[in-house]
């Protein structure tokens, strides 16, 4: 998935700086582009100036929520893969998330195994719909 990973970019959004350069960690060293945002509003502003593959969202955040954030990416690129996280892993928001079309959900603290894991199906999916957008 080398070559692939190098035309996905993402942007990772968390309140929390130390899950949010993890997870840049983890996804840089796997040869994704990545970069980030403290909230919903930032996410917001980069997501109107430049394009993203992929969007890994915590849900609770100050100023504009996982959730507000989830439904303007859904409305304005529907087809943009998302993963939301959240440290309260209850069955309530997991369902919240996929009801409002989140492609993953994962609970922190997590492994970066999980992550790794995770972010690779979320693509395949991605680049999977493209290719039979291409083709029809």
């Amino acid at each position: 998935m080398d070559t692939i990973t190098k035309q996905i970019s993402v942007l990772v959004v968390d309140d929390e700086k130390t899950p949010r350069d993890l997870i840049e960690k983890i996804l840089r060293r796997e040869g994704y582009r990545v970069e980030t945002a403290d909230d919903g509003e930032e996410a917001l502003e980069k997501l109107r100036s430049d394009r993203y593959d992929l969007l890994i969202s915590d849900i609770e955040m100050p100023r504009l929520n996982g959730f507000g954030l989830l439904r303007h990416v859904k409305h304005d690129r529907p087809d943009m893969a998302v993963i939301m996280m959240t440290a309260y892993g209850d069955s309530f928001s997991v369902k919240d998330c996929l009801l409002l079309g989140a492609d993953e959900y994962i609970t922190k603290p997590f492994e970066s195994s999980e992550i790794n894991l995770i972010v690779e199906r979320a693509c395949w999916r991605l680049l999977s719909s493209r290719k039979t957008n291409a083709t029809q």
